[in-house]
């Protein structure tokens, strides 16, 4: 069977939201820039589109900020300023001994919100690039026409998410650092509880379509019990790019179950919620878990070896989460002699390959023919035809970031939880770069199969039989 649509709600760990026939209780908080709807009517008819797909060469055309937007910035920039400053001085109320552990804990409740509301506010800007070009991303992603999210629609709901989470902490700093502990301790159970019953209320609101969907979504791939869509897959590799983000979660939640937010645990680190708990790398390790099945799975629908190829690239994370976690439950010597250096050989190991499957298959780049040579340049996507410099930069920014990553897989590297985050914002605008080389590669592929983009005469035998060999998607 095969699902239509595939879209996330905006506290949910994906960025991918359709568009409702329900009443959307959002305000329009990121309309800085409005585009000409007009332009799809000019879109010449191609079998390929479905209705409300994007224009196949659409324009856009630019109006000024209306006076909402006048009123709305700078009303905003007053928000972040008051936040900022109530924050700062609430902070510096704390003794100065324990003010890094206040900051550690009131951090780890709140930055995988802010992370999420970063991925949905970058999957906005990767919609808003698909709908002015060639790329027929709905046609992709099976998206129902008419019926999916825009790119405003979506940097709706990220700006919400983008007021409520700094505000929530706010409030949290500025009522314990004035001694109401109980208040402050409820700040961050009221909004984890909000957005949890915003992702599963069954009322006509909040786009209930988008949200049932990736809840549909997220069930398929933790059980792939059935045949793996582009959807599936590119939710569980996004997810791969939010490891640390499910982590923190899991333990702001373990805390507030058991209530110890706002409490002297905070110094305990082997304490059932501590930063030394065993459940930490089985959550880093979840979503490599589900692409590692989601491979099996694709191998026995298409025999195809790739396949098993790609599985193995997920194994080789496996060894860098167990083996950092291995640091806290054994000897520092031991750790030092045997166990650091297997970290370090696996890590090197998981980030080579990785960064080999990106450009080669993901993207689908042969570096010598495709970029330096441009032998068959009508192969290059769509969008950045010709432009070689993205081709670097996203070749050698890929690297980098590959290589980065795996500190923040690192479990006997998570306090230093200011670098973490930095590293995790990184990987996942990472993760936004691969996904435009990723889509538009899905996209080329089709437009061979119906004769679109390019005349299959100008195509090779092997380009051929490797782009049209199959009717699955290469997971």
């Amino acid at each position: 069977m095969k699902f239509n649509r595939f879209s996330g709600g905006a506290s949910g760990l994906s960025p991918l939201l359709r568009r409702s026939s329900s009443r959307p209780v959002v305000l329009d908080l990121a309309e800085a820039v409005t585009f000409d709807e007009n332009l799809q009517a000019a879109t010449e008819v191609d079998p390929m589109k479905s209705p409300g797909s994007p224009p196949k060469q659409a324009s856009s055309t630019i109006s000024p900020p209306g006076p909402v937007w006048r009123v709305k910035g700078p009303l905003f920039l007053l928000w972040g300023f008051i936040c900022f400053k109530v924050g700062m001085d609430s902070v510096m109320r704390m003794d100065a001994k324990l003010r890094n552990l206040f900051l550690y804990e009131a951090f780890l409740y709140y930055n995988p919100l802010l992370l999420v509301a970063m991925m949905i506010w970058l999957w906005g800007v990767n919609i808003w690039v698909f709908s002015q070009s060639s790329v027929n991303y709905a046609r992709i992603f099976d998206f129902e026409p008419n019926n999916y999210l825009t790119h405003k629609e979506i940097w709706k709901c990220a700006s919400w998410m983008t007021i409520i989470v700094p505000t929530s902490m706010t409030a949290y700093l500025y009522l314990y650092s004035h001694g109401e502990v109980y208040f402050a301790a409820s700040q961050p159970v009221l909004l984890y509880a909000m957005l949890a019953l915003i992702m599963v209320n069954p009322f006509d609101i909040f786009y209930p379509s988008s949200r049932h969907y990736f809840l549909r979504t997220l069930w398929r791939m933790t059980f792939p019990l059935q045949p793996i869509t582009f959807a599936d897959f590119f939710l569980a590799d996004v997810l791969t790019s939010m490891a640390k983000v499910l982590s923190d979660l899991e333990r702001s939640v373990c805390r507030m179950v058991n209530r110890q937010v706002a409490t002297i645990a905070w110094f305990e680190a082997d304490s059932v919620c501590g930063s030394h708990s065993p459940a930490i790398p089985w959550i880093l390790a979840f979503p490599y878990v589900c692409r590692f099945f989601q491979c099996l799975r694709q191998y026995k629908d298409t025999k195809d070896k790739f396949c098993l190829l790609n599985a193995l690239k997920y194994a080789t994370a496996f060894p860098v989460i167990f083996l950092s976690a291995h640091k806290y439950h054994v000897a520092p010597e031991v750790w030092t002699s045997i166990y650091r250096p297997l970290w370090l050989l696996s890590s090197v190991i998981n980030s080579c390959y990785s960064f080999y499957w990106d450009v080669t298959r993901d993207w689908d780049l042969s570096v010598f023919s495709k970029i330096f040579r441009f032998r068959s340049p009508h192969l290059h996507p769509n969008m950045l035809y010709g432009r070689c410099w993205v081709y670097y930069w996203a070749i050698g920014s890929n690297l980098f970031l590959r290589c980065a990553w795996t500190y923040k897989l690192s479990a006997h590297l998570r306090h230093n939880y200011l670098t973490v985050f930095t590293i995790t914002a990184m990987e996942m605008i990472r993760r936004f770069q691969w996904i435009f080389f990723r889509v538009e590669n899905e996209w080329n592929k089709m437009a061979l199969k119906s004769n679109l983009s390019i005349p299959l005469k100008e195509v090779s035998p092997q380009e051929k039989e490797k782009l049209l060999g199959s009717d699955q998607h290469n997971v």
